[in-house]
This record gives structure tokens, C-alpha cells and sequence, in this order.
């Protein structure tokens, strides 16, 4: 609600280097039609990989990891019959979340579908999801000593639901007009949904996943393709950096929201252009053993797993990917580490 009252005082003046990074994003956005129609088969593979990745690394940044890598592909999958730990539980919450939101269909933004999306991330839990906080909530960091340090401060727990009824409006209102670009309204959006805190807990992942969604709307499909998410996990002091350096002076409307929109945008644009790489990828000339292998010797980090593999090379098997790491390692290019999925390889010096 408060980044959107005088919007031109908040955001009319774009600085020149965020400016520079939403023409990227725009023309990352003009490729995606073209994709769509051309790369039908491999924007599937990579919208796959992506609901994984988003689901997973969303989860992570909130402590919730299932360390078995096959025990979380079966939950993500809907394979699993029973949910065994807390994790598991909401690991799973988070993927009915995600997926309701990215069917064909788009589910109009109201206080009901904040509700209901937090009631999906605790639907597998004892915790009863789907409400507004009823007492005032803190952000702190805790130091190693135990010591809590206050973050910001959340508005009143009575006054949830006026200010995210009043923020929701406030932004549909903004996007009708038309005055600003559509990613930053975005991404004033995430940032009032965050400070608001409406919720006990799950705040983080229900901003998060209705990011996505709300930027799907706004016609930038990348996140179907690019987890956003995982680009967060990786970056997350950044992230929560530039949050907090947004959000000082947000009840007196004095905030300063660039940090965070700086990041965001760039966030945005890191996706488009890996999105761009790797569609580009499967147009080159050579055979696929070829590209792995430019792959490993030009682009994989200095020690990379299966994983990183096949994220950076959709469109290839894993039967071809190992093929070539077993021919560079016999050739003395790569060296091997574990077995299995522990396995890693780093590129010979």
C-alpha cells in the first residue's frame, strides 16, 4: 500500500542503470512468441526443470530441505503416498501452491487467492493455513550468540486485511493506467506484501510464488522457463539486503525502493538472458556431444555435478552428458569425485 500512493514521487524518476536492465527484460519478453512456436518441445523440458528448481529452492531459502533427491523428486511428481517429515509436508504445500497458480487459467488477484494460496502451502501440515495473522509479528536475525536483532517491524495484526485489501487495489488500479512499466509495479507489489507480513509464517514463499505469477500476467513468461526462485536461493543476502534497505521509512512513506527494485529487475533480466542461452543452444550447429563438451570445457564451474549438466544443456540426454564426461575423464580433462549422485567433476588446471 505505501509504494503506491504518489507513485510518480516513488517511482517517476527510473535511474539510468535499472532503466538500462528493464530494456533488457523487454527484449527477452519480445523473443518468448517466437520460442513458444519454434522450440515447443524444449520449452517443455525447460518449464520441467523449472517448476523443480522453483519449488525446491523456495522451499530452501525457508530451511526446507528434503535431502533425498529421490524422495523429493516422488513428492514433487505426486508419486509419494505419505509425507514423512515437516519438510516433506511443506515441500509439497509449496508445489500445490505453484502449480495452481501456473494452470492456463489465470486466478484473479484478490485477498481470497492470498488466503487460499497460503492455505495450500500448510494443507499437508497440522498447521491450519489460510489466515491473517492474529498477533503483531517481528523480522529479526539471530547472531550466533542467540541474540535477536529487530529487521523491520510488520504492520499491527489488526490492520492486516485493510492493507493488503488496500495494496491489492491500489496495484490493479496502477497497472490499468498504464503510466509505469509493468516490472516495477511488480515489484512494488512483492515488496508491500512482505513488509505487510500478513501471515505467521510462509510470507516469503506466498511473495514469492505470487511474483511469478503476477509477472506471467503482466506478459513476462520467463519464470516458466528460468526459476527465479533458485536465482534468489543464490543470491539470498542480496536479496534480503536490498529488502531491508527498502523498507526503512516505509510507515512514514519515506522508503527509498530502488535497492530492491534494483535487484529484482536484475534478477528478471539474469533469467531472460539464460533463457536466451539456452534456447540458442539447441539451434547451434555440431552434434550434441560436441555442445556437452563445449559445455564442460567453456562454461561449467571449475567443479560442477550432474545436475548443473542438465540444467545448462535441455534437449540432451544424461545417457549422452555422461557419455562425454567419461570420455574427458579417461582423456584427462575432467577428474571425478563420488559415486552416484554425490558424484562431481572438476576441469583439470
Amino acid at each position: 500500500m505505501r509504494s503506491f500512493t504518489e507513485m510518480d514521487r516513488v517511482i517517476g524518476q527510473v535511474p539510468g542503470v535499472v532503466a538500462t536492465t528493464l530494456s533488457t527484460v523487454d527484449v527477452g519478453r519480445g523473443s518468448e512468441a517466437l520460442h513458444r512456436n519454434q522450440l515447443p518441445d524444449l520449452l517443455n523440458q525447460l518449464a520441467d526443470r523449472a517448476r523443480v528448481a522453483s519449488i525446491t529452492a523456495s522451499s530452501a531459502i525457508e530451511g526446507i530441505v528434503v535431502l533425498d533427491a529421490g524422495r523429493a523428486d516422488r513428492i514433487l511428481t505426486g508419486r509419494a503416498k505419505t509425507l514423512r517429515t515437516r519438510s516433506e509436508q511443506e515441500l509439497a504445500g509449496y508445489r500445490d501452491a505453484q502449480d495452481y497458480l501456473f494452470q492456463d487459467t489465470w486466478r484473479p488477484l484478490n485477498v481470497g487467492l492470498l488466503l487460499h494460496l497460503h492455505k495450500l502451502l500448510f494443507s499437508h501440515t497440522a498447521t491450519r493455513g489460510g489466515n491473517f495473522k492474529t498477533e503483531d509479528n517481528l523480522v529479526v536475525d539471530r547472531a550466533p550468540t542467540g541474540e535477536l536483532t529487530t529487521r523491520f517491524r510488520p504492520v499491527p495484526a489488526k490492520d492486516t486485511e485493510f492493507y493488503v485489501a488496500e495494496l491489492i487495489d491500489r496495484y490493479q488500479v496502477e497497472v490499468a493506467a498504464q503510466r509505469h512499466h509493468p516490472v516495477l509495479l511488480v515489484g512494488l507489489f512483492a515488496l508491500d506484501l512482505l513488509v505487510i507480513h500478513p501471515f505467521i509464517d510462509g510470507n516469503g514463499r506466498v511473495a514469492r510464488v505470487l511474483t511469478n505469477a503476477l509477472l506471467m500476467d503482466a506478459g513476462y513468461n520467463v519464470s516458466r522457463y528460468v526459476s527465479l526462485e533458485q536465482a534468489i536461493a543464490e543470491s539470498a543476502d542480496q536479496y534480503y539486503q536490498s529488502l531491508l534497505d527498502s523498507t526503512h521509512g516505509w510507515h512514514d512513506q519515506q522508503a527509498n525502493p530502488w535497492p530492491w527494485l534494483a535487484y529484482f529487475v536484475q534478477i528478471l533480466a539474469d533469467a531472460y538472458r539464460t533463457f536466451t542461452q539456452r534456447t540458442a543452444a539447441d539451434r547451434k550447429d555440431g552434434s550434441k556431444q560436441e555442445r556437452v563438451e563445449g559445455y564442460v570445457s567453456n562454461h561449467a564451474p571449475p567443479v560442477f555435478r550432474m545436475n548443473d549438466a542438465r540444467t545448462a544443456l535441455p534437449g540432451i540426454s544424461d545417457q549422452t552428458i555422461r557419455l562425454v564426461l567419461d570420455r574427458m575423464r579417461r582423456d584427462g580433462a575432467i577428474s571425478i569425485t563420488g559415486l552416484g549422485r554425490s558424484a562431481s567433476w572438476r576441469r583439470a588446471a
